[in-house]
Formats: C-alpha cells, sequence, structure tokens
C-alpha cells in the first residue's frame, strides 16, 4: 500500500516527499506531467535536489516510489485502465498538494485547482470504495478567509461564503474545501491551510522566487506603502511540511482543519525590516500607508506597459501581491501547536539570508543536471 502524494514537483510538495521517505517507511505514488518515465524521474530529481544529493536520491526513487505520467486534469489522469486500477487499489492514503497559484488567471486556478481536485477525489473514492482510504488530505490555503483585514481569524471561523474573495486562487480553493467534505464524507478527510510558505528556517536556498521577489523589491524601496504595524503571516515551508504530515502520519486528528501559519506569534513589517536593516546594514526605510493606494495603481498601470520597458512584469507581480502585503490579517494556529508542540520559527530570523540567496543567484536556483552514465 501507498501514499498517493499529488504536486511533488513543486515547492512545498517536494518537501512533503522528502519527508515521507526520509523519516517515514510508506511507499509513494507519485503522478508527473512528464512524456515518459524518464522525463518525469529527470523532474523529481529538479525539484528534490532542494533536499538531498542525487547518491541519496536515486535510490529512494527506485525502491520507494511509484511513479505514474499523467495530467491532474484530465480524465483518470490519462492512464490506463490497468495503470488507474493498480493506482487505485493501492492506495492507503493520498495527500494533495497539488494546485496553480497563478492569481492572475482564472482559467489556469479552474482548471487545476476544481478539475483537478475533482480527478483526485475520484480516484479516493475509487479505492474507498474497493478497499477502504485512511485519509484524505487536502492541502487549501488560508486565503480562504477573503477580505477580511485588520484580524485574527479564530479557525472555525476561516470561510465565510458572504465574504468576497481575494482572486481566482482563493476562491477556487475555497470550493475545492467544499468539494472535498462533500463528495468524500464518508471518508476521514483532513484540510491544511497554510498561509504565506516563504523560505526555509534551516537554509537560504530556495526554488520558489516569487513573493521573494517582492520582498526584494520592496526591501530596495525608501519608502514603503505599508504601515509598520501591519503583520504578515509567513511559515516557513520546513515546517508547514513538519505539521502537515506529522497530523497525516497520526492516529485520527482531533479537527477536520488546521491553520498552518504563524497565527498570533505573525511579525509585524517593523520587525521584519528591523531584522533585514541590522543583517544588511542598509538605510532603515520610511513606513508610509497612504500611499498603498496610489503604489498600487501605479503598479496596475505599469504592468500594462511594453515589455520592452522592462517593467511590466515586476508591476504585474506585486499588482497581485499587494493584497496580500497589506492584509494585515493573521490565522490562529492554536491547533496545530497544540497537537504537535511546534510553533514556526520568526521569519526574521531567516528573511535576510533567503533574500541574500535571491539575489545573488539572479532569482534563480542552481539546478545540477541528471547525472551522465558513470557520473554521480
Amino acid at each position: 500500500m501507498s501514499i498517493f502524494v499529488t504536486g511533488t514537483t513543486g515547492y512545498l510538495g517536494s518537501y512533503v516527499a522528502h519527508l515521507l521517505l526520509t523519516e517515514h517507511t510508506d511507499r509513494l505514488a507519485v503522478l508527473v506531467r512528464a512524456s515518459d518515465e524518464d522525463h518525469a524521474r529527470q523532474r523529481l530529481w529538479k525539484a528534490w535536489q532542494l533536499h538531498m544529493d542525487f547518491a541519496t536520491f536515486e535510490p529512494l526513487l527506485e525502491d520507494r516510489v511509484d511513479v505514474y505520467c499523467g495530467d491532474l486534469t484530465s480524465r483518470r489522469f490519462g492512464l490506463s485502465d490497468t495503470d488507474y486500477d493498480r493506482l487505485a487499489h493501492t492506495l492507503d492514503s493520498v495527500i494533495h498538494v497539488a494546485a496553480s497559484l497563478n492569481r492572475r488567471s482564472a482559467k489556469a486556478c479552474f482548471n487545476v485547482n476544481l478539475r483537478g481536485t475533482l480527478e483526485v477525489v475520484k480516484l479516493a473514492r475509487a479505492a474507498a470504495d474497493h478497499h477502504g482510504l485512511r485519509r484524505f488530505s487536502d492541502v487549501s490555503t488560508a486565503a480562504v478567509v477573503g477580505r477580511r483585514e485588520g484580524l485574527i481569524v479564530p479557525e472555525p471561523d476561516m470561510v465565510d461564503w458572504s465574504i468576497s474573495d481575494f482572486d481566482p486562487y482563493a476562491r477556487t480553493k475555497k470550493f475545492t474545501e467544499h468539494m472535498v467534505h462533500e463528495l468524500l464524507h464518508d471518508v476521514p478527510t483532513t484540510v491544511f491551510r497554510p498561509s504565506t510558505v516563504l523560505g526555509d528556517s534551516r537554509f537560504a536556498e530556495t526554488t520558489q522566487f516569487d513573493m521573494v521577489r517582492a520582498f526584494v523589491f520592496l526591501a530596495n524601496l525608501p519608502v514603503l506603502p505599508l504601515d509598520r504595524s501591519w503583520r504578515h503571516d509567513i511559515v516557513p515551508a520546513d515546517q508547514v511540511s513538519r505539521w502537515l504530515v506529522a497530523i497525516h502520519q497520526g492516529e485520527t486528528p482531533a479537527h477536520d482543519s488546521y491553520n498552518l501559519s504563524a497565527g498570533a506569534a505573525a511579525q509585524t513589517y517593523g520587525q521584519i525590516t528591523d531584522a533585514i536593516v541590522a543583517a544588511s546594514g542598509r538605510s532603515a526605510p520610511r513606513f508610509a500607508p497612504w500611499l498603498a493606494g496610489s503604489f498600487d495603481r501605479v503598479a496596475g498601470w505599469l504592468s500594462n506597459t511594453p515589455r520592452g520597458w522592462g517593467v511590466s512584469s515586476p508591476a504585474a507581480m506585486m499588482k497581485v501581491f499587494m493584497p496580500y502585503l497589506t492584509f494585515d490579517t493573521v490565522f490562529d494556529n492554536s491547533r496545530i501547536v497544540e497537537a504537535t508542540g511546534e510553533a514556526p520559527a520568526p521569519f526574521s530570523d531567516y528573511a535576510y539570508g533567503l533574500m541574500r540567496f535571491a539575489m545573488d543567484g539572479g532569482f534563480e536556483y542552481p539546478y545540477e543536471p541528471w547525472p551522465t552514465e558513470g557520473g554521480a
């Protein structure tokens, strides 16, 4: 029997796969969008090398991982009947991490987050009807809270259907949660809602740069369109994955949903910038929250300028992230802290190292290719 994990070629999914393979004994079944198994293995190596060298990766892949080449949004993942039945009949549990985070594209979010999740739910249904399913864990997002500002949102109150959503990503993830509960009502299900997942508390390296770009851009401004007292709920990927795996692999959880967040300990922009200033020696910025609206409008205008000007891409990025940067809302994490006894490291502890790594590498990870014959 195996754990079916989606999104293992993505950032958070690679953390989950690594933890399961190195700290647990379960076999993993992974779905990889690839032309053939060799291509799939190369994609997995690219994603997992943040966590291990090739000498560790290759035997784990050979001994513990069943690779299925398919597409989350295709009917039955595009697998043959034989492969699909083999997958469904050998599942112990499911951890659904895969998602589109493309906040600018409703099409991408609806296609991956809704159609893709429906296919995962149908697989889980087939497994549950065949032999039973131990658990279905769905990775959602704290953004399902919608447009609520200046609050610490209690965990039981995270979803309110009367509140407007931020964007297509948040909207589709809210519907995904509903889908999982409605269609798998007789299967133990757990929803996990990470807040802003940014970096790793143990080392500076990352393979995910979108929000890092936003922080680097803001860190280089002499005036910030933010309030020093506003909080941003940030958690490191290593903590999110540890929390998630601990609950999924444990006994019956006390709750059907958990916020994977900094909670009341979420830091203010003042605390974050003070730490960056102390580590970098640069001048402290001035905070000007009254400029947030103007900044957002300018970013919107610049995002539509010709590509040759070189500002449309960073402007579009800032346009997308500004609602999250000015959110000033955090998410109660008392359930997960009580269940695991672990609180996340403050972002200020590792923020500068993360930003320095991103800037020094030109916002690219130095991927190693698949070793040649006889190499390692």
